[in-house]
C-alpha cells in the first residue's frame, strides 16, 4: 500500500514547514501598487493572487491581516497589479518589507513610479505587463462554520492594460518571454518560467 503524510490542518502539520503553499504552487505574484486617500504610494507582493474573470477581467489578491495594501483600496476603489519578471525579483523581495504606512515602497526599492492611464495609483515603470484596476467586491473570508477569518480577498476589475510591445509575437503574448517569475513554498522558493516549460494541449471538441 501506498503510504501518505496525514493530518487535518486544524490539529496542525507535524512538518518542519506548513506544506500547503508548496503544493499549491507555484502561484503567480499579485505585485499590487496602490496610493493612499493622503497621496503616499505604497507597493507590496501577494503570493495569493490570480485572475478568476474574462469579461470583465477580474483579478483578486488575498491579504492575510488588514494591511496597507487593502487599506488603500477599500479608501480610493483603485489598484495596479504589475507582472515580476526574473529581473524584478530583487526589487519585489525589497517590497516586502514590513514599513511604516508613510514609507513609500518605490523608493524603498528604486523603482519607478509610471503614471497610470485611468486609475491615480502608479504602475511600476520597469514590469514588462501592468493591469490598471478598480474595485469591485472586497470579501472577508470565513471558514466553513462562518467564523470570520483575518483574511481579505480585493477583486478588482481590469480597466486599462500596459504590455511590453516586445513581448507581443504576431499578435500572440508570449507569456515565457516576459521570464515570470512565481512564489512557490518553504519560507523562499520560487520558481521561473522559461519557454522549455511550455507544452501545448487542444480541448476536445
Amino acid at each position: 500500500m501506498t503510504d501518505y503524510h496525514f493530518y487535518e490542518p486544524r490539529e496542525g502539520h507535524r512538518l518542519a514547514h506548513d506544506p500547503l503553499n508548496s503544493i499549491v504552487a507555484p502561484r503567480p505574484i499579485g505585485w499590487i501598487s496602490t496610493r493612499s486617500s493622503a497621496g503616499i504610494l505604497n507597493l507590496a507582493p501577494y503570493s495569493f493572487f490570480n485572475l478568476y474573470n474574462y469579461k470583465p477581467p477580474i483579478i483578486g489578491f488575498c491579504s492575510i491581516g488588514w494591511k496597507d495594501s487593502v487599506d488603500n483600496v477599500e479608501a480610493t476603489g483603485e489598484f495596479v497589479w504589475n507582472l515580476v519578471s526574473g529581473t524584478l525579483a530583487e526589487a519585489m523581495n525589497a517590497t516586502s518589507a514590513t514599513v511604516p504606512a508613510e514609507q513609500d515602497e518605490f523608493a524603498l526599492a528604486r523603482l519607478t513610479p509610471a503614471a497610470s492611464r485611468v486609475v491615480r495609483p502608479p504602475r511600476v515603470a520597469e514590469s514588462p505587463v501592468s493591469f490598471e484596476c478598480r474595485k469591485s467586491q472586497l470579501l472577508r473570508l470565513t471558514d466553513s462554520q462562518g467564523a470570520d477569518t483575518d483574511a481579505w480577498l480585493m477583486l478588482g476589475e481590469v480597466v486599462a492594460i500596459h504590455i511590453r510591445q516586445d513581448l507581443i509575437r504576431e499578435g500572440i503574448y508570449d507569456t515565457a518571454a516576459a521570464e515570470p517569475i512565481m512564489r512557490g513554498g518553504g519560507p523562499a522558493d520560487y520558481f521561473r518560467l522559461a519557454p522549455d516549460s511550455k507544452f501545448q494541449m487542444y480541448r476536445p471538441k
